[in-house]
């Protein structure tokens, strides 16, 4: 059996961080799939989804660390100077919508996490750790977002 959801988010202003598991978890036992895997996939090249903790703190730090990555100004380089993003001269591209951010820094730190996650479902159950999550990170927001959920597998038997 596969069964397709899509998870529809409204995100917040910069970097927001968005904890889907709940909402697939649900999908999951209305599904009635025993045993099998979920797959997560990240509709849009300025998001990711990742499996980590979920704690505040946490994913402050995580902020930090996307913003050092990739900041969203111009990026020194090595002997003095800096470098612009190429992608954010949007004269220099063809079609651009009259709307389009500056968004460069947010595809490369898109790029540097994963698209989609594939998850274990174990006797109905999926199988994070004790500690883990589902996290979507939309890295140009704030924005309407979809990820897929695709849950595929066999029900139990009865």
């Amino acid at each position: 059996m596969i069964i397709n959801h899509l998870l529809r988010r409204r995100s917040e202003p910069g970097i927001s961080i968005t904890n889907l598991t709940a909402e697939v978890r649900q999908k999951l036992v209305a599904s009635g799939i025993h045993n099998g895997q979920a797959l997560l996939f990240s509709r849009h090249t300025t998001t990711a989804l990742a499996i980590n903790e979920d704690e505040e703190r946490l994913l402050e730090d995580i902020k930090v660390y996307l913003n050092r990555l990739a900041p969203e100004i111009a990026m020194p380089i090595a002997g003095g100077g800096s470098h612009r993003y190429l992608h954010n001269d949007l004269d220099q591209r063809p079609n651009i919508p009259a709307d389009e951010p500056l968004n460069a820094h947010s595809h490369l730190m898109a790029i540097t996490l994963s698209q989609s996650e594939v998850i274990p479902i174990v006797d109905g159950e999926l199988a994070l750790g004790t500690y883990q999550s589902i996290l979507l990170f939309d890295l140009d927001g704030p924005r309407d977002r979809t990820v897929l959920l695709q849950l595929w597998g066999e029900a139990e038997a009865k």
